[in-house]
């Protein structure tokens, strides 16, 4: 291995750096010249860790509901779940707090907790320096994103585990990300490291807390920027395709830094972006990439679904893990790029993810799960790999066509072993190809029998929603009804478990609902509500959308038009962000805007609307110097630029031509419109909750379609080819 196999925030989160380096030079000069630390370098450890047997002494982790927490319950470290009584400890004691990020699904997360804090003597020196404190980033992002701003100031780039020293107050003065337990790979040892920050703490105090001071006034500043207000227009766009370039791989597709490229996330949002700008150049970027990624080792050949990111240019190695969110984000757009370049096998591969998570992350109840881990039996990407003889025993005289049709050879392509890829395009398989899908079939039964990756079974509201959003785009453009009732069922259980009084709670788990609700919660939620909506125009969920618009208006927004990321009664943490760039997920800021938009136009409601609006003119400036930072707010943008219509379809759903005509709207791409049928069962609720619907009629007792632009309606229409949708 050659690159860092550390999960890490996407480039576009390096902006939160500027400003903050100044205030961290004297905190850093102590704890580097002082300790002889060698600053963190980005060189793959070549040794996999030997997990050690832990002590069977339950600590306070042990009464967590979170997966990540309770996988640390016996580590003989004593740890705290972020608290009041963590909190208070530190403070009663003078300790400084060595706080852990991590989440279940990361490799070196593991890695860290086997070689370090399963270590009887390395604990030793945590518990009695430090108050020890363990988060899962998936329940408290709040916590993560400010924290992980902190330690990518500190010129560390930033990914999981996240080690970050804070003062008693909470404020940061050291970080880092995997330490090693002794000095290796050019990075300091963890003991090491724990033994000179106590020495710097006890002996250079007055240099620790004004530095820690000048770092928390830091990260106020940066993390809730003053903004440079300004009308959307098209020229926010411009730059867009120009700074996508930058960082494209021409070779392999993809973005990433030259000249290595490497390593590769989806960034979804932006090839979503760039597929609609109706740019010839743009749109064969995002042709290539996605053909690339699902050709390679990224993308789970047999079971479907995409692995997290690829450790190298080609696509071939990935970071093993599966999460909620990367797989709810990529459907849409495969499907997006199948309609408007007639891919068939980009609807398959949506198909395909949209499957496995149906099979392997859905609660019985409906609800989907956080992630699935990278490694099976302490080994990473065991699960997943395969050595030719394998296939020779299963296979027999169909063994020699997999292994074409896979790249599966003797040496292997990784380890010694093999990523299954698409080696040979499917068609110079001759009549081999229609033997490819049985094989694929007895290649995944033989694969479910070995010891399966670890799942992180909570149940999150946010990335629930994304989910919700996928189904609902999978059923409108295949059709599936599978999909459909997937989604139905997904929103029932998180408007029942996680929407308490009108309020999101983050995470449920063994039937408890736990964490305030950031932003993101409150705005994937109404985005994928609304989405449903759009498929199956219950009432339900317009009513509930509805409702989550006006806490996070009132919750939520910001003084200049933006919104914050947690609410006005939240916990108060260092600092109150309020910030537009993403990293692996659409930003808060910027699904909130889309949500207010489309519920805008669905509630009829120009109030709404202009809301989502004042979302894209409080973030002018970012959009002005780096669009490609903040690619889902750009997306906002183009949905309002693109002067949305509001399609109604008045009549009932089993009717052909009803269905004809909601078909017709379905597949337009990209969605510059929102659509609802509206027919006997439902007309008094949504006339009730919104004017949108007053006085359409069906049309001489057949269905009919008004398309309108914002409340001004055109004439209705009877047939499917009198519906013109616009652009």
């Amino acid at each position: 291995m050659v690159a860092m196999r550390l999960s890490s925030c996407d480039s576009a989160r390096s902006g939160v750096r500027v400003g903050l380096r100044a205030g961290l030079v004297a905190i850093i000069a102590i704890v580097v010249v002082t300790a002889g630390f060698v600053p963190a370098q980005h060189e793959t450890p070549e040794s996999r860790t030997t997990p050690q047997d832990p002590v069977k002494r339950p600590n306070r982790l042990a009464t967590e509901t979170s997966p990540y927490l309770r996988q640390h319950q016996f580590n003989p470290v004593d740890w705290y779940p972020w608290g009041d009584a963590a909190l208070a400890k530190a403070k009663k004691e003078d300790k400084p707090i060595f706080l852990s990020i991590g989440y279940a699904a990361c490799h070196w997360c593991h890695v860290m907790e086997h070689e370090s804090f399963e270590n009887e003597a390395i604990a030793a020196v945590m518990n009695e320096h430090f108050v020890c404190i363990k988060v899962d980033r998936e329940e408290r992002p709040d916590v993560d994103e400010i924290y992980m701003a902190a330690v990518q100031a500190m010129g560390v780039a930033g990914g999981w585990p996240l080690s970050v020293w804070l003062t008693p107050d909470g404020k940061p003065f050291h970080g880092g990300t995997y330490y090693p337990p002794a000095d290796k790979f050019g990075r300091p040892g963890f003991k090491r490291v724990l033994e000179h920050l106590h020495k710097v703490w006890t002996e250079q105090r007055d240099q620790v807390d004004n530095s820690a001071n000048s770092v928390a006034e830091h990260l106020q500043k940066v993390l809730a920027p003053a903004v440079e207000p300004g009308e959307p227009t098209a020229a926010l766009l411009t730059p867009f395709l120009g700074q996508s370039r930058e960082r494209y791989d021409e070779q392999d597709g993809g973005f990433s830094q030259p000249p290595t490229y490497a390593p590769k996330f989806p960034h979804v949002s932006e090839l979503q972006v760039l597929l609609r700008l109706g740019d010839e150049t743009a749109t064969r970027m995002v042709d290539h990439t996605l053909g690339r990624m699902q050709s390679g080792g990224m993308y789970d050949q047999l079971g479907g679904g995409f692995h997290r990111y690829s450790v190298d240019r080609e696509w071939l190695v990935p970071h093993f893990e599966k999460m909620l969110y990367d797989n709810a984000l990529l459907v849409p757009v495969y499907l997006e790029a199948a309609v408007i370049l007639d891919r068939a096998d980009y609807r398959v591969v949506a198909a395909e993810t949209l499957d496995y998570l149906l099979r392997e992350m859905q609660h019985e109840r409906g609800g989907f799960y956080s992630s699935q881990d990278a490694d099976s039996e302490g080994v990473e990407g065991k699960f997943f790999v395969w050595q030719e003889s394998e296939l020779d025993a299963l296979l027999g005289e169909d063994a020699g066509l997999a292994k074409r049709a896979f790249g599966v050879t003797a040496a292997g392509n990784w380890e010694h072993s093999n990523i299954l890829v698409r080696a040979v395009a499917p068609g110079s398989l001759g009549d081999g190809s229609a033997r490819l899908p049985a094989i694929r079939d007895r290649l995944l039964a033989a694969r479910n029998e070995r010891v399966r990756p670890g799942t992180d079974d909570k149940v999150l509201c946010g990335w629930n929603g994304l989910a919700i959003r996928a189904l609902a785009t999978g059923y409108r453009v295949l059709g599936e009804e599978r999909y459909l009732e997937a989604a139905q069922r997904a929103a029932s259980f998180v408007l029942d478990e996680l929407v308490i009084d009108g309020r999101c709670r983050r995470a449920w788990h063994s039937g408890k609902a736990q964490h305030d609700g950031v932003l993101e919660d409150y705005s994937m939620l109404a985005d994928g509500l609304l989405a449903l909506f759009q498929c199956d125009s219950d009432p339900r969920w317009l009513a509930a959308s509805r409702d989550l618009l006006t806490a996070m208006a009132e919750h939520f927004g910001a003084e200049d038009g933006g919104f914050y990321f947690t609410a006005d009664d939240a916990e108060k943490l260092v600092a109150r962000t309020k910030i537009a760039t993403e990293s692996s997920t659409p930003s808060g800021m910027a699904m909130a805007a889309q949500a207010f938009l489309l519920g805008g136009l669905l509630l009829g409601d120009e109030k709404l609307y202009d809301r989502g609006v004042a979302a894209l003119r409080s973030n002018h400036g970012l959009l002005t110097r780096a669009p490609v930072a903040a690619p889902s707010l750009a997306l906002a943008v183009q949905l309002h630029l693109s002067e949305p219509r509001e399609v109604v379809v008045v009549g009932e759903p089993a009717d052909p031509v009803t269905r004809a005509m909601l078909q017709k709207a379905w597949q337009r791409v990209p969605e510059q419109h929102v659509v609802v049928n509206l027919h006997a069962g439902n007309r008094a609720a949504l006339e009730k909750l919104s004017p949108l619907f007053a006085g359409k009629t069906l049309q001489g007792g057949a269905p009919a379609a008004y398309v309108c632009r914002r409340g001004v309606c055109a004439a209705p229409v009877s047939s499917v080819a009198e519906l013109q949708l616009g652009q």
